[in-house]
Protein backbone atom coordinates (compact mmCIF):
# COMPACT_ATOMS: atom_id res chain seq x y z
CA UNK A 1 0.00 0.00 0.00
CA UNK A 2 1.37 3.43 -0.93
CA UNK A 3 1.95 6.28 1.52
CA UNK A 4 -0.89 8.17 -0.18
CA UNK A 5 -3.30 5.27 0.35
CA UNK A 6 -2.23 4.85 3.98
CA UNK A 7 -2.74 8.56 4.64
CA UNK A 8 -6.12 8.53 2.94
CA UNK A 9 -7.27 5.56 5.01
CA UNK A 10 -5.99 6.84 8.37
CA UNK A 11 -7.80 8.86 11.00
CA UNK A 12 -5.77 12.10 10.97
CA UNK A 13 -6.16 14.43 13.96
CA UNK A 14 -4.43 17.77 14.52
CA UNK A 15 -4.83 18.65 18.19
CA UNK A 16 -3.88 22.35 17.94
CA UNK A 17 -5.22 24.54 15.13
CA UNK A 18 -5.01 28.26 15.96
CA UNK A 19 -4.95 28.91 12.20
CA UNK A 20 -8.68 28.21 12.38
CA UNK A 21 -9.26 31.44 14.22
CA UNK A 22 -9.78 32.22 10.52
CA UNK A 23 -12.27 29.46 9.59
CA UNK A 24 -11.65 30.09 5.88
CA UNK A 25 -8.62 27.78 6.29
CA UNK A 26 -10.79 24.75 7.06
CA UNK A 27 -10.37 23.78 3.40
CA UNK A 28 -6.59 23.55 3.86
CA UNK A 29 -7.08 20.89 6.53
CA UNK A 30 -9.59 19.02 4.37
CA UNK A 31 -7.11 19.08 1.49
CA UNK A 32 -4.46 17.67 3.86
CA UNK A 33 -6.68 14.70 4.72
CA UNK A 34 -7.62 15.65 8.28
CA UNK A 35 -10.42 13.83 10.04
CA UNK A 36 -10.56 16.07 13.14
CA UNK A 37 -9.14 19.50 13.87
CA UNK A 38 -9.04 21.40 17.16
CA UNK A 39 -9.64 25.11 16.52
CA UNK A 40 -8.56 27.52 19.24
CA UNK A 41 -11.52 29.41 20.70
CA UNK A 42 -11.63 32.07 23.39
CA UNK A 43 -7.89 32.85 23.36
CA UNK A 44 -7.30 35.73 25.77
CA UNK A 45 -11.03 36.46 25.98
CA UNK A 46 -13.46 36.84 28.86
CA UNK A 47 -16.49 34.59 29.12
CA UNK A 48 -18.56 36.97 27.01
CA UNK A 49 -16.02 37.03 24.20
CA UNK A 50 -15.51 33.27 24.29
CA UNK A 51 -19.25 32.66 24.10
CA UNK A 52 -19.45 34.77 20.97
CA UNK A 53 -16.68 32.74 19.31
CA UNK A 54 -18.29 29.44 20.33
CA UNK A 55 -21.65 30.63 19.03
CA UNK A 56 -20.05 31.49 15.70
CA UNK A 57 -18.55 28.01 15.42
CA UNK A 58 -21.81 26.30 16.37
CA UNK A 59 -23.68 28.33 13.78
CA UNK A 60 -21.16 27.43 11.09
CA UNK A 61 -21.17 23.72 11.97
CA UNK A 62 -24.95 23.70 11.88
CA UNK A 63 -25.04 25.46 8.51
CA UNK A 64 -22.46 23.26 6.74
CA UNK A 65 -23.02 19.64 5.81
CA UNK A 66 -19.29 18.88 5.71
CA UNK A 67 -18.61 19.57 9.43
CA UNK A 68 -19.33 17.58 12.61
CA UNK A 69 -18.97 18.81 16.20
CA UNK A 70 -16.83 16.30 18.10
CA UNK A 71 -18.29 15.55 21.53
CA UNK A 72 -17.35 11.84 21.75
CA UNK A 73 -15.05 9.29 20.19
CA UNK A 74 -17.97 8.03 18.10
CA UNK A 75 -18.10 11.45 16.43
CA UNK A 76 -14.51 10.92 15.25
CA UNK A 77 -15.48 7.56 13.74
CA UNK A 78 -18.55 9.10 12.13
CA UNK A 79 -16.55 11.98 10.63
CA UNK A 80 -14.13 9.50 9.04
CA UNK A 81 -16.88 7.23 7.74
CA UNK A 82 -18.86 10.09 6.21
CA UNK A 83 -15.85 11.98 4.84
CA UNK A 84 -16.62 15.03 6.96
CA UNK A 85 -14.33 17.20 9.10
CA UNK A 86 -14.71 16.91 12.87
CA UNK A 87 -14.43 20.07 14.97
CA UNK A 88 -13.12 19.69 18.53
CA UNK A 89 -13.25 23.06 20.28
CA UNK A 90 -10.14 23.88 22.32
CA UNK A 91 -9.41 26.59 24.88
CA UNK A 92 -5.76 27.75 24.92
CA UNK A 93 -5.73 29.20 28.41
CA UNK A 94 -8.44 29.54 31.04
CA UNK A 95 -9.31 33.23 30.78
CA UNK A 96 -12.85 32.38 29.58
CA UNK A 97 -13.46 30.50 32.84
CA UNK A 98 -12.65 33.65 34.83
CA UNK A 99 -13.07 32.69 38.52
CA UNK A 100 -16.25 30.64 38.12
CA UNK A 101 -15.95 26.88 37.67
CA UNK A 102 -19.65 26.65 36.84
CA UNK A 103 -18.79 28.24 33.51
CA UNK A 104 -16.95 25.01 32.68
CA UNK A 105 -20.29 23.19 32.80
CA UNK A 106 -21.71 25.71 30.34
CA UNK A 107 -18.76 25.33 27.97
CA UNK A 108 -19.08 21.55 28.10
CA UNK A 109 -22.75 21.83 27.16
CA UNK A 110 -21.76 24.00 24.20
CA UNK A 111 -19.15 21.52 22.98
CA UNK A 112 -15.78 22.67 24.34
CA UNK A 113 -13.81 19.43 24.71
CA UNK A 114 -10.24 20.43 25.62
CA UNK A 115 -8.92 23.10 28.00
CA UNK A 116 -5.28 24.21 28.23
CA UNK A 117 -4.38 25.40 31.72
CA UNK A 118 -2.26 28.49 30.92
CA UNK A 119 -0.94 30.38 27.91
CA UNK A 120 2.69 31.17 28.85
CA UNK A 121 1.75 33.54 31.66
CA UNK A 122 0.62 33.07 35.27
CA UNK A 123 -3.12 32.92 35.85
CA UNK A 124 -5.49 31.70 38.57
CA UNK A 125 -4.67 28.08 37.72
CA UNK A 126 -0.87 28.19 37.94
CA UNK A 127 2.30 29.36 36.24
CA UNK A 128 2.85 29.49 32.50
CA UNK A 129 6.03 28.11 30.98
CA UNK A 130 7.42 31.60 30.30
CA UNK A 131 7.16 32.78 33.92
CA UNK A 132 10.18 33.32 36.18
CA UNK A 133 8.41 31.32 38.90
CA UNK A 134 7.05 27.77 38.72
CA UNK A 135 4.99 27.39 41.87
CA UNK A 136 2.67 24.65 40.70
CA UNK A 137 -1.08 24.24 40.50
CA UNK A 138 -3.15 26.58 42.69
CA UNK A 139 -6.07 25.41 44.80
CA UNK A 140 -8.35 26.81 42.10
CA UNK A 141 -6.32 24.87 39.56
CA UNK A 142 -6.77 21.60 41.44
CA UNK A 143 -10.52 22.22 41.55
CA UNK A 144 -10.48 23.01 37.83
CA UNK A 145 -8.66 19.77 36.92
CA UNK A 146 -11.17 17.81 38.98
CA UNK A 147 -14.11 19.60 37.32
CA UNK A 148 -12.65 18.92 33.86
CA UNK A 149 -12.33 15.24 34.80
CA UNK A 150 -15.90 15.14 36.09
CA UNK A 151 -17.26 16.72 32.91
CA UNK A 152 -15.05 14.57 30.64
CA UNK A 153 -13.05 17.46 29.14
CA UNK A 154 -9.42 16.87 28.12
CA UNK A 155 -6.81 18.54 30.36
CA UNK A 156 -4.09 20.17 28.21
CA UNK A 157 -0.73 21.14 29.71
CA UNK A 158 0.97 22.88 26.76
CA UNK A 159 2.33 26.41 27.39
CA UNK A 160 2.30 25.63 31.14
CA UNK A 161 5.06 25.62 33.78
CA UNK A 162 6.77 22.34 34.61
CA UNK A 163 5.57 22.01 38.22
CA UNK A 164 2.06 23.15 37.30
CA UNK A 165 1.86 20.39 34.69
CA UNK A 166 3.26 17.76 37.05
CA UNK A 167 0.67 18.77 39.65
CA UNK A 168 -2.10 18.62 37.05
CA UNK A 169 -1.08 15.12 36.01
CA UNK A 170 -0.91 14.04 39.65
CA UNK A 171 -4.45 15.30 40.32
CA UNK A 172 -6.05 14.14 37.07
CA UNK A 173 -7.96 10.86 37.11
CA UNK A 174 -8.09 10.77 33.30
CA UNK A 175 -5.47 10.93 30.52
CA UNK A 176 -3.78 14.33 30.12
CA UNK A 177 -2.19 15.78 26.96
CA UNK A 178 0.37 18.27 25.83
CA UNK A 179 -1.63 19.23 22.76
CA UNK A 180 1.26 20.97 20.96
CA UNK A 181 4.71 20.62 22.55
CA UNK A 182 8.07 19.32 21.37
CA UNK A 183 10.91 18.08 23.61
CA UNK A 184 13.74 20.01 25.27
CA UNK A 185 16.15 17.11 24.84
CA UNK A 186 16.10 17.85 21.10
CA UNK A 187 15.64 21.64 21.17
CA UNK A 188 16.05 23.36 24.53
CA UNK A 189 13.49 26.16 24.72
CA UNK A 190 10.98 26.86 27.49
CA UNK A 191 8.00 26.02 25.30
CA UNK A 192 9.20 22.44 24.96
CA UNK A 193 8.78 19.78 27.64
CA UNK A 194 11.27 17.85 29.71
CA UNK A 195 11.68 14.08 29.71
CA UNK A 196 10.12 14.07 33.18
CA UNK A 197 6.99 15.73 31.83
CA UNK A 198 6.85 13.36 28.86
CA UNK A 199 7.08 10.31 31.12
CA UNK A 200 4.44 11.74 33.46
CA UNK A 201 1.93 12.39 30.68
CA UNK A 202 2.48 8.90 29.29
CA UNK A 203 1.82 7.49 32.76
CA UNK A 204 -1.65 9.10 32.69
CA UNK A 205 -2.37 7.35 29.39
CA UNK A 206 -2.12 10.64 27.50
CA UNK A 207 0.04 11.92 24.69
CA UNK A 208 2.29 14.67 23.36
CA UNK A 209 1.15 16.41 20.17
CA UNK A 210 4.20 17.14 18.01
CA UNK A 211 4.42 20.85 17.23
CA UNK A 212 5.39 22.21 13.82
CA UNK A 213 5.76 25.82 14.99
CA UNK A 214 9.35 26.49 13.84
CA UNK A 215 10.89 27.95 17.06
CA UNK A 216 9.87 24.77 18.95
CA UNK A 217 11.49 22.51 16.34
CA UNK A 218 15.03 23.87 15.89
CA UNK A 219 17.12 27.01 15.71
CA UNK A 220 17.55 26.31 11.98
CA UNK A 221 15.48 28.43 9.61
CA UNK A 222 13.48 26.92 8.06
CA UNK A 223 13.31 23.52 9.81
CA UNK A 224 13.90 20.43 7.73
CA UNK A 225 11.65 17.39 7.99
CA UNK A 226 14.56 15.63 9.71
CA UNK A 227 14.74 18.42 12.32
CA UNK A 228 11.08 17.75 13.07
CA UNK A 229 11.30 13.97 13.10
CA UNK A 230 14.09 14.00 15.67
CA UNK A 231 11.45 14.98 18.25
CA UNK A 232 9.39 11.92 17.26
CA UNK A 233 12.48 9.68 17.48
CA UNK A 234 13.26 10.88 21.01
CA UNK A 235 9.72 10.36 22.29
CA UNK A 236 9.37 6.93 20.70
CA UNK A 237 12.51 5.84 22.53
CA UNK A 238 11.45 7.54 25.77
CA UNK A 239 7.73 6.72 26.17
CA UNK A 240 6.74 4.50 23.25
CA UNK A 241 4.60 4.89 20.18
CA UNK A 242 1.25 5.03 22.04
CA UNK A 243 1.89 8.49 23.50
CA UNK A 244 2.64 10.57 20.40
CA UNK A 245 0.22 12.53 18.24
CA UNK A 246 0.05 15.73 16.22
CA UNK A 247 -0.50 19.28 17.43
CA UNK A 248 0.99 21.10 14.50
CA UNK A 249 0.07 24.61 15.63
CA UNK A 250 -0.35 26.22 12.22
CA UNK A 251 -1.35 29.79 13.03
CA UNK A 252 -2.64 32.99 11.53
CA UNK A 253 0.72 34.79 11.29
CA UNK A 254 2.85 32.13 9.64
CA UNK A 255 4.45 32.34 6.22
CA UNK A 256 2.02 31.60 3.45
CA UNK A 257 -0.87 33.09 5.42
CA UNK A 258 0.24 36.70 5.99
CA UNK A 259 3.11 38.84 4.78
CA UNK A 260 6.32 39.07 6.79
CA UNK A 261 5.43 42.69 7.60
CA UNK A 262 2.07 41.67 9.09
CA UNK A 263 3.75 38.88 11.04
CA UNK A 264 6.24 41.39 12.45
CA UNK A 265 3.42 43.65 13.69
CA UNK A 266 1.86 40.67 15.48
CA UNK A 267 5.24 39.68 16.91
CA UNK A 268 5.92 43.15 18.28
CA UNK A 269 2.48 43.24 19.89
CA UNK A 270 3.01 39.80 21.44
CA UNK A 271 6.25 40.97 23.04
CA UNK A 272 4.66 44.18 24.34
CA UNK A 273 1.75 42.30 25.87
CA UNK A 274 4.01 39.76 27.57
CA UNK A 275 2.35 36.79 25.80
CA UNK A 276 5.70 35.99 24.22
CA UNK A 277 9.31 36.48 25.32
CA UNK A 278 12.03 36.99 22.74
CA UNK A 279 14.23 34.33 24.37
CA UNK A 280 11.72 31.68 23.29
CA UNK A 281 9.96 33.37 20.39
CA UNK A 282 12.31 34.69 17.69
CA UNK A 283 10.98 37.13 15.09
CA UNK A 284 9.30 36.03 11.84
CA UNK A 285 9.18 34.64 9.22
CA UNK A 286 7.64 31.41 10.52
CA UNK A 287 8.18 28.75 7.87
CA UNK A 288 7.00 25.31 8.98
CA UNK A 289 9.03 22.11 8.45
CA UNK A 290 9.99 21.20 4.92
CA UNK A 291 7.16 19.39 3.13
CA UNK A 292 4.45 20.36 5.63
CA UNK A 293 4.64 24.14 5.36
CA UNK A 294 0.83 24.24 5.54
CA UNK A 295 -1.83 21.66 6.48
CA UNK A 296 -2.55 21.13 2.80
CA UNK A 297 0.42 18.75 2.48
CA UNK A 298 0.11 16.64 5.65
CA UNK A 299 0.35 13.50 3.54
CA UNK A 300 4.07 14.24 3.31
CA UNK A 301 4.39 13.61 7.05
CA UNK A 302 2.83 10.17 6.69
CA UNK A 303 5.31 9.45 3.90
CA UNK A 304 8.27 10.72 5.94
CA UNK A 305 7.34 8.58 8.95
CA UNK A 306 7.05 5.49 6.75
CA UNK A 307 10.40 6.29 5.17
CA UNK A 308 11.81 6.58 8.70
CA UNK A 309 11.13 2.86 8.98
CA UNK A 310 8.00 2.95 11.15
CA UNK A 311 5.39 0.27 10.41
CA UNK A 312 2.02 1.36 9.05
CA UNK A 313 0.26 0.65 12.36
CA UNK A 314 2.63 2.96 14.25
CA UNK A 315 2.27 5.73 11.68
CA UNK A 316 -1.51 5.49 11.94
CA UNK A 317 -1.27 5.86 15.73
CA UNK A 318 0.84 9.00 15.41
CA UNK A 319 -1.30 10.57 12.70
CA UNK A 320 -4.50 10.26 14.72
CA UNK A 321 -5.04 6.86 16.31
CA UNK A 322 -3.57 7.88 19.66
CA UNK A 323 -5.65 11.06 19.75
CA UNK A 324 -8.74 8.98 18.93
CA UNK A 325 -7.96 6.68 21.88
CA UNK A 326 -7.57 9.63 24.28
CA UNK A 327 -10.78 11.19 22.99
CA UNK A 328 -12.59 7.89 23.57
CA UNK A 329 -11.16 7.55 27.07
CA UNK A 330 -11.82 11.12 28.20
CA UNK A 331 -14.85 12.30 26.25
CA UNK A 332 -16.48 8.88 26.13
Amino acid sequence: MSATEIHRGAVVIDGACPLLRKPAYLDWYREGGCTVVAPTVGLGLTAAGALREIASWLRMIDSRDDLILVRTGDDVTRAKRLGKLGILMHFQGTQPIENDLNLVDAYKALGVSMVMLTYNQKNMVGDGCEERTDSGLSNFGIDLVQRLNELRIIVDCSHTGIQTTLDAMKHSARPVVFSHSNVRAVHDVRRNITDEQAKAVAATGGLVGMNGYPPTVTANKPPSMDDFLRHFDHLIDLVGIDHIGLGLDYFTHQSGVVSDAEAQVYYDDSLRSGRWRKETYPPPPYIYPEGIETPKTLGNLTRALLERGLPQSDVEKIMGGNWHRVINEVLG
